[in-house]
């Protein structure tokens, strides 16, 4: 009897939006770790995140309001804020060996963050909000990554970037975020030629170094061209044309992403287009000379 009373009681919608306010703070804090807790605090706040946004249903009552979308929006602002302005001292410390790994560890920590909190949003319908947010921050990122210093180093945040640029991908490649054509055109043409470049590197460091941690694993890249196929064939004919022809003008990057599914779909669809456009003109042209 007690357990069916329990379930009639009115549900305390303050109190759970507190304690998962709360919780996102701990789970999104970019501050060192006060002692004597460390980062066990923040995992455990993430860990209750996650519980409440997938066991427990009161969560789901208060997760539209918009008291706790804004604490949301503010940690993913915060996060993306240190992980720009850290990103910002690699080029700057290059050669101070140890600012160099204290900065990267700290980059990793946050595309850590930005990882964990791809992974929820989602379950909240904000996803769109860490798209616009990768959209925004891409060139910048890949302008840094990308600098000839770092050009045989830090190959962790390297493979991480595109393990976290897969999700934006899949999130707009597969309609769960609806973007604009030029954005999505945008996106696609920022970070296909980082993926090709980087997965050829990360293959020939694995040939020459045995052990080497950094690689791109099968899933993983079946995964992403999965998704970029499905990214092409989402975008306008002519973009796809050109995303196309620059893919088969790189000879040693065809084989990933495998783009050929893309190409015969765009011929086919480019193919009966064409057949109706001659077609109506055909109808056109008889109708306009039947008496």
């Amino acid at each position: 009897m007690l357990p069916m009373i329990a379930r009639n009681k009115p549900i305390d919608a303050d109190g759970t939006k507190n304690v998962f306010v709360s919780a996102f703070c701990f789970a999104t804090s970019v501050l060192t770790p006060c002692p004597p807790f460390g980062p066990e605090l923040k995992i455990s706040a993430q860990e209750q995140i996650e519980f409440m946004l997938g066991e427990d249903s009161d969560t789901l009552l208060i997760t539209s309001e918009e008291e706790v979308k804004s604490a949301v929006r503010k940690g993913l602002s915060e996060i993306r804020s240190s992980f720009e302005t850290t990103l910002s001292t690699l080029l700057i410390g290059m050669g101070q060996g140890p600012v160099i790994k204290e900065s990267e560890a700290i980059i990793l920590q946050r595309l850590n963050d930005l990882e964990w909190i791809c992974n929820i949003l989602p379950k909240m319908e904000l996803m769109k909000d860490f798209v616009l947010m990768w959209v925004d921050i891409s060139g910048y990122v890949l302008g840094v990554v990308e600098d000839e210093k770092l050009e045989s180093q830090m190959w962790g945040l390297k493979l991480k970037l595109i393990e976290l640029t897969g999700k934006v991908l899949d999130a707009v490649g597969y309609g769960t975020v609806i973007l604009p054509a030029p954005s999505r055109v945008k996106l696609l043409k920022l970070w296909l030629p980082y993926i090709r470049k980087v997965k050829a590197l990360l293959d020939l460091k694995s040939e020459a170094i045995t052990g080497f941690a950094y690689k791109m694993d099968e899933d993983l890249c079946q995964s992403i061209e999965g998704t970029i196929v499905s990214f092409v064939l989402a975008l306008p004919s002519n973009d796809q044309a050109d995303i196309l022809a620059d893919w088969m003008k790189n000879e040693d990057c065809v084989s990933f992403p495998d783009l050929t599914e893309a190409f015969e779909i765009w011929c086919f669809r480019a193919k009966t287009a064409k057949r109706r456009l001659v077609e109506g003109l055909e109808r056109t042209r008889n109708d306009s000379v039947t008496p």
